[in-house]
């Protein structure tokens, strides 16, 4: 009761004080989903150019960040090319109720004014003359097909979203995405050790995979994957910031490939956020979130009626155990000194309470300090706790540095080379270099450390995952990702790129409480037990907003190293096969050539 009332607390004084202020900023509090990725990355080539300034530490941007960015890149057209110059304006059309306009389309029953219905890219825009409601409602529906020597893949979806703005200061939206992969795929029995392996091998994401596919939770379906996606929130917002309660994709920490302190891996999770902008060189995010556990709580349980008894007439009862409780709240601070340079820090906490915990509500706040205080005095083992920063540096024109580190516990005397325990932290190193000596060219590089016991902990309970999937990098502890892409925007909409990716696994450990400090004492990355390599080409062309059709060829190298030697008591000893049946889907062991094809409206 105590954390529903601060909740309703926080939302009426923001609703009081957005109400008290004139909107500078008509524009719809709407997150722009990470998939969106080449909006994303057109923003990151203006960025890198110098054309505007943006902070790349957390996403996803709301639309209303997106439409100023966008106005600030037209304000400055003369420093754009004519290929850019067509991107902008290709993507103020898809943000044009954010500037009070209607969208504009070849095919399309429209108003000019008011509203417009798109038959080229299907989508129903709505604008009051006040400009005081705006709403757009769009189908979503793509496929996908995956094919290699295995057989096939087929991936579909289906869906629809909504979005509405009402006054300046509300925003809701909603989305419903239905999702399946179907393969046939086993042709050769020699691909399939285990029959169990058949029903999985349509399945291209999961808990131990070891890949930066978003997770999901399946549903029951005997054919390969089924799932389904709702997502949506509501929110309260004026120039200054926003309070929102949503349920969406959450990435922290700059990066291309896969971020180090949330990478969006998991799936999206129930939450309540807090952003505030009261000054240009200054951003505050928090948020706390509903995590889930996949854990059985034993004392909390529903009485089924499972059968009955013909002999005595009586039922016979089930217990239907339901999930430990779970959350997460975190807090970031994003400061802009000089264009140049941007710099953001925070902390989290993974905690696994009964109810949620109204200390955590608290944004501005070291979790740490407050876990100290509930939980030391009865002697109660600390929640899981985190710290992380991030610096983006533009050194030059067309040149951007940028690194990420996290850390799960720090001694400082363990960073002496004398101290054989190693600090369980992660870092991650990256640079972008676009648009010289050719416009459009650009050439990325990112590089990922995580040491041994990095995410892990060894109360399941607080684990730093939801639904099982890692929230940090998908590569988890003792781990090395290595990660590069040459990309080209010929033209407006197309986007075609060379990437190769390296991601080793190494010696892994079981993190019992009492054997933890032996195994962060063991050599990081010593010998592998699981590595993939991949080289593809891809290709984008993005038709009409919104519209994409996609191309992919790949070849990929997935492989387990045996591991028979134990060096310390908690080391994980294992096969080849074992540790590539736990991190490589079937699809993708071994040596594969595959190719995909795709298309989409929606996103």
């Amino acid at each position: 009761m105590r954390v529903r009332n601060t909740f309703f607390a926080l939302a009426f004084t923001c609703l009081c004080l957005t109400l008290s202020y004139p909107a500078t900023v008509h524009a719809q509090n709407i997150p722009v989903p990470l998939t969106s990725v080449r909006l994303y990355d057109f923003l990151d080539e203006l960025a890198t150019e110098g054309v505007i300034q943006i902070s790349e530490a957390v996403r996803p941007y709301s639309r209303q960040q997106v439409a100023a960015l966008l106005t600030t890149a037209l304000d400055h057209d003369t420093l754009l090319n004519k290929r850019q110059k067509a991107d902008l304006n290709f993507y103020l059309n898809e943000f044009a109720l954010e500037r009070d306009t209607i969208r504009h389309q070849l095919v399309a029953y429209t108003d000019n004014r008011t509203y417009n219905l798109s038959l080229c890219d299907p989508q129903f825009s709505y604008l009051t003359k006040n400009k005081l409601f705006k709403m757009q409602i769009r189908p979503i529906l793509g496929a996908e097909v995956y094919g290699s020597k295995k057989g096939a893949i087929i991936k579909r979806w289906w869906g629809a979203e909504v979005q509405m703005d009402i006054a300046h200061h509300v925003s809701i939206w909603g989305s419903l995405r239905d999702v399946s992969w179907n393969g046939k795929i086993g042709l050769k029995s020699k691909y399939y050790p285990t029959q169990d392996s058949k029903i999985d091998g349509a399945k291209l994401t999961k808990p131990g995979f070891l890949n930066p596919l978003t997770g999901v939770q399946y549903k029951e379906a005997d054919y390969g994957g089924d799932f389904s996606d709702s997502k949506g929130g509501i929110s309260l917002y004026t120039w200054w910031g926003s309070i929102s309660l949503s349920r969406e994709n959450i990435r922290w920490g700059d990066a291309y490939h896969a971020s180090n302190i949330l990478s969006g891996h998991n799936p999206a999770v129930p939450q309540v956020s807090l952003q505030l902008t009261p000054v240009w060189w200054l951003q505050f995010d928090y948020f706390h979130a509903w995590l889930v556990s996949n854990i059985q709580n034993s004392s909390d349980y529903y009485v089924e009626k499972e059968n009955l008894d013909i002999n005595t007439n009586t039922f016979i009862y089930n217990n239907e155990y339901r999930q430990r409780s779970k959350y997460m709240a975190a807090n970031m601070f994003t400061f802009k000194p000089c264009k140049w340079v941007h710099f953001s820090f925070g902390n989290s906490i993974v905690y696994a309470e009964q109810n949620p915990q109204a200390a955590y509500f608290i944004p501005i706040a070291f979790f740490k300090s407050l876990d100290h205080l509930l939980t030391k005095g009865s002697r109660a083992e600390n929640q899981n706790s985190q710290v992380f920063a991030t610096l983006t540096v533009y050194p030059v024109e067309h040149l951007k540095l940028y690194g990420s580190f996290y850390a799960d516990e720090i001694k400082w005397s363990r960073f002496k080379r004398s101290d054989k325990e190693k600090n369980p932290i992660s870092y991650l190193v990256g640079f972008d270099w676009t648009g010289w000596p050719i416009r459009g060219l650009s050439l990325k590089g990112e590089f990922m450390r995580s040491y041994i016991a990095c995410y892990t902990h060894s109360i399941e309970a607080i684990e730093y995952t939801s639904n099982s999937y890692l929230m940090g990098h998908y590569m988890g502890d003792n781990a090395q990702s290595i990660f590069l892409e040459l990309s080209y925007r010929p033209i407006r909409g197309m986007w075609v790129a060379l990437q190769y990716t390296n991601d080793t696994k190494y010696n892994q450990y079981l993190y019992l409480r009492q054997d933890v400090d032996k195994a962060i004492s063991q050599k990081p990355f010593d010998k592998p037990i699981f590595r993939n390599q991949m080289l593809s080409a891809s290709f984008m062309y993005e038709v009409y907003n919104n519209m994409f059709l996609t191309a992919n060829i790949s070849y990929n190298h997935s492989q387990g190293y045996d591991r028979t030697e134990r060096n310390c008591n908690s080391e994980v000893i294992g096969s080849a096969n074992n540790w590539l049946n736990k991190f490589s889907p079937v699809f993708y062991q071994g040596r594969n050539i595959t190719a995909s094809l795709g298309f989409s409206f929606g996103f």
